[in-house]
């Protein structure tokens, strides 16, 4: 209980003596104001752009895996570009015989002028797709119906539009049922995709004119000196990635005849991938804003010291009163340590809101990919708990010092 009023009665001085030298006390804290308000920033920025990002990659979906044909720089004078790109028989054989992968979609694009009975665009990027692309791409089909494997197997010349082709051909509210030309060629639309909005630094951005067609119909009607762009599959679930990796390279390493010591000519990659490495870089942006921030505390910390000791010499007086009333040397230790780690707190909620002001101001910026940036409760702890540390470090040395002094030489002292 005596410690207890001791130890309040300690912090109601070290709160009176901050008040009696507020400006002196302002600057003394500056470091450790300037440290913990760009740790609350940085790290408030740091977590808010990973929930951004890893809404984005939920978007796009966690069991993502691509698959592409790639030229290795060993392989170079020996064979061409060409002849690495996925051939329609191995993606069937990735999904007759990856397990770990519940379905595919091979993806062969072409740029075509688009023209409806009003509207004409020109060069719009189509992808012939197969039916599986629903699944794998989330998106659903809003009104009408999605690619069946009818239209697959006829090469039918139909198609699917989002909601902003609608309003670029101005097409009916429901175009079911309505043809337009893609490459001069009649096309029936039998259903309208849903639009999923991305941020420009996913593909996304403002939202464009998208047209789909059946993967035979583009590969033999449209586009037959083409290839295919790019293969998508879907993981039975995102623990499967690096089975179904495996399974992806033996099946294609297989079909294509490549000897053990020759590098893969294709690239697999999960989506999963992209999120750890993105994490990865979160971490290491959070660990090295913690480097700077220490460097000020430290900075801090050193005024902090200074500032105690200039405290002990004008207070000397004092402390010799004190000890020749009979304080004991570990009580002035105490009082001038409780002063030095209140100080550094003082300076640290204000860096909190300080902190937490440059905070609200980046969440108010327009179109921001920080609109959801707040400091976690871990930084907030962390911060505190740092600051009161470099109380404790560097509040010792004058402490010590100000225990030590000799009653009677600081009586006498002027």
């Amino acid at each position: 209980m005596i410690v207890l009023r001791l130890l309040v009665q300690t912090v109601v001085l070290a709160l009176s003596q901050i008040w009696a030298n507020k400006f002196r006390a302002l600057l003394t804290t500056l470091g450790v104001i300037i440290g913990v308000a760009s740790i609350i920033a940085v790290v408030a920025c740091v977590s808010g752009l990973e929930r951004f990002v890893l809404g984005q990659f939920e978007k796009i979906g966690a069991k993502r895996i691509f698959i592409d044909g790639t030229l290795p720089p060993s392989l170079r004078n020996k064979k061409s570009w060409f002849d690495v790109q996925l051939r329609v028989d191995e993606v069937q054989a990735i999904a007759d015989k990856c397990p770990s992968i519940e379905s595919v979609c091979p993806m062969w694009y072409g740029n075509y002028p688009v023209e409806s009975a009003n509207e004409k665009l020109d060069a719009v990027g189509i992808p012939g797709i197969w039916p599986t692309w629903h699944e794998i791409e989330g998106r659903s089909v809003i009104n009408g119906r999605p690619f069946s494997s009818i239209d697959e197997q006829e090469r039918r010349q139909v198609c699917l539009i989002n909601e902003q082709a609608i309003k670029e051909l101005q097409l009916a509210d429901d175009p079911i049922g309505e043809y337009i030309l893609i490459g001069g060629r009649r096309f029936l639309i039998v259903g309208v995709v849903e639009t999923i909005q991305l941020s420009a630094m996913f593909g996304g951005g403002d939202r464009s004119t998208e047209v789909f067609i059946p993967f035979s119909t583009a590969r033999f009607i449209m586009n037959p000196d083409g290839w295919i762009n790019l293969c998508w599959g879907q993981l039975a679930s995102p623990e499967k990635a690096e089975d179904a990796k495996a399974e992806i390279r033996f099946v294609l390493r297989t079909m294509r005849k490549q000897p053990p010591e020759e590098e893969d000519t294709f690239i697999v990659q999960v989506l999963q991938q992209f999120i750890d490495q993105f994490k990865a870089v979160a971490a290491a942006i959070t660990a090295f804003a913690g480097g700077i921030v220490g460097i000020s505390l430290l900075v801090g910390g050193i005024g902090i010291m200074n500032i105690m000791l200039v405290s002990v010499s004008e207070r000397t007086r004092e402390i010799g009163l004190r000890k020749a009333v009979g304080a004991r040397p570990a009580v002035i230790l105490v009082q001038f340590l409780v002063e030095a780690v209140v100080l550094c707190m003082v300076g640290a909620l204000l860096g909190l809101l300080l902190g937490q002001g440059l905070v609200l101001a980046i969440r108010l910026i327009p179109d921001s990919p920080l609109a959801d940036a707040s400091p976690p409760l871990w930084a907030v702890v962390l911060s505190m708990a740092f600051s009161v540390a470099t109380g404790v470090v560097f509040g010792m040395f004058p402490a010590i010092k100000a225990s030590r002094l000799d009653p009677i030489v600081a009586l006498r002292h002027e």
